[in-house]
Parts: structure tokens; C-alpha cells; sequence
């Protein structure tokens, strides 16, 4: 389930920061050329905006009992989900907590959740 800023260069995609110097891109793959070591089995490379042919967002969402959430995270067969309909009798309904005011998130099954696609900011 993906979560974050995306970046789309000469054909592939990956995982990516903005910074004031470009974007930093993302692999797991340390034999791209370019790409510096950062962590172990995580490698970088910066590169412009304007080399990019797409940056963006990227969320996953699908709904809860008919009503539209947003996945914040997984573990095993656990999905941290947060309510969007902006109706908060609606999210208290569903069982959710209140995390903030007007947002409402809870770990639920996976099999709860529904029509799980991403969606691009």
C-alpha cells in the first residue's frame, strides 16, 4: 500500500523526496547507474524537475462498510486506515477513533476494507 511522493523517470517508476535540488529518487536495486548507496539496500539519486516526466502523490484508498478511507498502513492482515468522508457521526458509527479533531482513524481487518486502488494527487 503506498503512501508518498512518486516520481516517474526514463521509464520507471520510484519512490521520491522533493528537495531544492530536484527530486531524490528511490530503489532497492543498487546496480542502477547513478544511484548512491544510502542506507543498506536503499539507494538515491537526484534529479531535476524538470528531467522527471511525471512527480507526484500517490494514496491508497478504498472504503470501509461504504464509506471512503484512506490506508495509512499494514501489518500482516491489519490495514491503519482514516476516515475521508468528512462526516464525523459517520466515522464514530463505523467504530473509529478520534485521533484529531475531525479525523477518525483505527486498525481494522484487511477483509474489512473494500475497492482498494490507488490514487494519484
Amino acid at each position: 500500500m503506498r503512501d508518498g511522493f512518486y516520481a516517474r523517470w526514463r521509464g520507471a517508476e520510484y519512490e521520491a523526496a522533493p528537495s531544492s535540488g530536484g527530486a531524490h529518487l528511490y530503489s532497492g536495486e543498487g546496480d542502477l547507474p547513478g544511484f548512491e548507496a544510502v542506507a543498506s539496500g536503499r539507494y538515491r539519486r537526484i534529479v531535476s524537475f524538470s528531467d522527471l516526466d511525471e512527480f507526484g502523490y500517490v494514496i491508497t484508498a478504498g472504503a470501509l462498510r461504504g464509506e471512503p478511507v484512506k490506508v495509512l498502513a499494514e501489518h500482516e492482515e491489519w490495514l491503519r486506515v482514516e476516515y475521508t468522508g468528512g462526516r464525523a457521526p459517520r466515522a464514530e458509527r463505523l467504530g473509529l477513533d478520534r485521533f484529531d479533531r475531525g479525523v477518525y482513524q483505527s486498525w481494522v481487518l484487511r477483509t474489512e476494507v473494500t475497492d482498494l486502488h490507488e490514487v494519484r494527487l
